[in-house]
């Protein structure tokens, strides 16, 4: 899990600024609060809250884990991997993969979540129908590492991740960048 005091917060309360105080009575079961009435849903129940991607890669992704030396967790994965096709066709399912790949410790599928609608509906069902298996949703921030540790959330019991891919990946990505500005640097004293 990474560090929460890398990363800054904003205030849950912007725009929300010099409004008057919320009220105190209760509702009739005598516990939660009255809410003041909006005119309008929340923009967050049409398209997802920035910074989740609302490209062609998905707002979010779900890893669901099984053991790929059990049996039965594997014919459970594969069971539900079938379900999840037919009951929820609109969602991108990608293969059963029965070995570990990138961060993913252990064998796995994706899912990929495109609306909050979608999200409103396949995430519940999956709390009920996972089994044994376990899930992790993160969002797709274009922060990688952040999405897949800090701000992601579990169902069942945590998988260890392997975060070191997410380094190699940067080293990777800025030994790319220097190879191509040095390129820049040749073509401009050749041209």
């Amino acid at each position: 899990m990474s560090n929460p005091s890398l990363y800054i917060y904003p205030s849950p309360l912007e725009g929300f600024e010099n409004l008057p105080p919320l009220p105190d009575e209760k509702n009739e079961d005598g516990k939660s609060f009255q809410n003041p009435p909006n005119d309008k849903l929340d923009d967050s129940y049409h398209q997802f809250v920035t910074p989740i991607e609302s490209s062609s890669r998905g707002g979010f992704d779900v890893h669901i884990y099984y053991f790929q030396n059990n049996p039965e967790q594997a014919a459970f994965a594969t069971a539900l991997w079938e379900r999840i096709r037919r009951s929820f066709p609109e969602l991108r399912i990608y293969r059963i993969w029965d070995k570990p790949i990138g961060p993913h410790t252990v064998a796995m599928f994706e899912v990929d979540i495109f609306t909050p609608a979608q999200f409103g509906a396949f995430i519940p069902w999956l709390v009920i129908n996972r089994g044994p298996l376990s899930a992790l949703v993160h969002p797709n921030t274009g922060d990688d590492e952040r999405d897949h540790t800090q701000r992601a959330t579990w169902m069942g019991e945590r998988i260890a991740l392997d975060l070191g891919i997410f380094t190699r990946m940067r080293q990777a990505t800025a030994k790319l960048k220097a190879v191509q500005a040095e390129r820049v640097e040749v073509e401009k004293t050749q041209g």
